[in-house]
């Protein structure tokens, strides 16, 4: 199992967000290329960013990080937040980058996300963000009214490399994940998971091994607070060897 540490990205700087609320965000010292730096000194190999100024508007408007980022360290990235066109995803992929979420797009357009996948296979994450059961959009701005689990259904045959779910009522909490959901979409899932929203203790990160088809975990803000020592979940990554 994989571990993702994150780096939120708005206004070039890190912060978090409870719940997705733009209005109720941390912002960190620590630019995300520092960040980056922190996490591939202490061992990992897996990064999850979201770029939360693109999620608002569309627009890719912290490439030139996540270029800095792929540039300067050995390290996977996963990169989300608005992306929702085949030329952001290029550019994405041209950086270097292992996956590109989609979400909004790929909800609001279902023949955009086979089309994404045929176009980069192996490369396309789909981020299911949900709140009670419900797909939310556009930087969790809106609610739809597709239920997670019909929408993964009608779309389990596209060719998806990885789904991120996240619990939006959770993310930024840390409240620990909402695993009994988590487990419900990795069962229906053709391919693997990754849990995000809500992991608060490493006992967090034990009981996400113990869940079947979960490929990894995000952690964001127990990290930034300080409740999870990276040492000690750079541990968790030796225990997987």
């Amino acid at each position: 199992m994989k571990i993702f540490p994150a780096i939120d990205i708005k206004d070039k700087k890190c912060v978090r967000l409870i719940k997705g609320d733009f209005e109720n965000k941390t912002e960190y010292d620590m630019s995300p290329v520092e960040q980056a730096r922190k996490y591939k000194d202490n061992g990992f190999k897996n990064l999850h960013i979201v770029d939360l100024d693109g999620a608002l508007t569309g627009d890719p408007i912290n490439i030139d990080i996540i270029h800095d980022i792929v540039g300067k360290f050995d390290l996977k990235i996963e990169i989300g937040g608005g992306i929702r066109n085949f030329e952001t995803i290029q550019k994405y992929i041209d950086t270097g980058v292992e996956k590109v979420i989609l979400g909004s797009a790929a909800i609001k357009d279902r023949r955009f996300l086979e089309e994404a996948c045929n176009k980069f296979p192996n490369q396309i994450a789909l981020g299911l963000d949900a709140k009670d059961g419900h797909l939310a959009i556009s930087g969790w701005t809106e609610e739809s009214d597709k239920l997670t689990a019909e929408y993964l259904k009608k779309v389990n045959n596209y060719g998806v490399s990885r789904i991120i779910y996240t619990d939006i009522n959770r993310d930024g909490t840390k409240q620990s994940p909402n695993f009994e959901e988590t487990q419900k979409v990795a069962d229906i899932s053709n391919c693997p998971v990754v849990i995000s929203g809500g992991v608060s203790s490493i006992d967090d990160i034990k009981r996400a091994k113990k869940l079947n088809n979960i490929e990894g975990v995000i952690v964001g803000k127990a990290i930034y607070d300080g409740d999870i020592k990276l040492d000690e979940l750079a541990k968790e990554i030796d225990a997987q060897k």
